[in-house]
């Protein structure tokens, strides 16, 4: 069984016990949060899609730990006119623990 959740403005396959990185979440460590944004549900071969979201389907999830990303340089040139910037980012990620899929 797994479901297409929207979490945090992005979209996820997910399945019961799969851990995922998704975008700074509000809550702290160790909480439990019920994800009502589900866009697909499949049960073993019975789909059920949402208009936008499924009906009555809800995926429940542990949140594991708060951290940052890997450092992503971005470098910008124009060449040949002495212009060069270097910028680098670290996204705020949560960790989190698919514990259950209610269809």
């Amino acid at each position: 069984m797994y479901a297409i959740v929207e979490i945090a403005g992005q979209q996820f396959k997910v399945e019961k016990d799969q851990k995922i990185f998704v975008h700074r979440l509000e809550q702290t460590e160790g909480d439990l949060i019920d994800i009502g944004k589900v866009l697909l549900v499949d049960n073993e071969g019975k789909v059920k899609v949402g208009k936008p979201h499924v009906r009555g389907a809800k995926v429940s999830a542990k949140i594991l730990e708060h951290m940052r990303g890997d450092k992503v340089k971005v470098f910008k040139k124009k060449r040949r006119k002495g212009y060069r910037v270097l910028n680098g980012h670290r996204q705020d990620m949560t960790q989190i623990q698919i514990e259950e899929i209610v269809g």
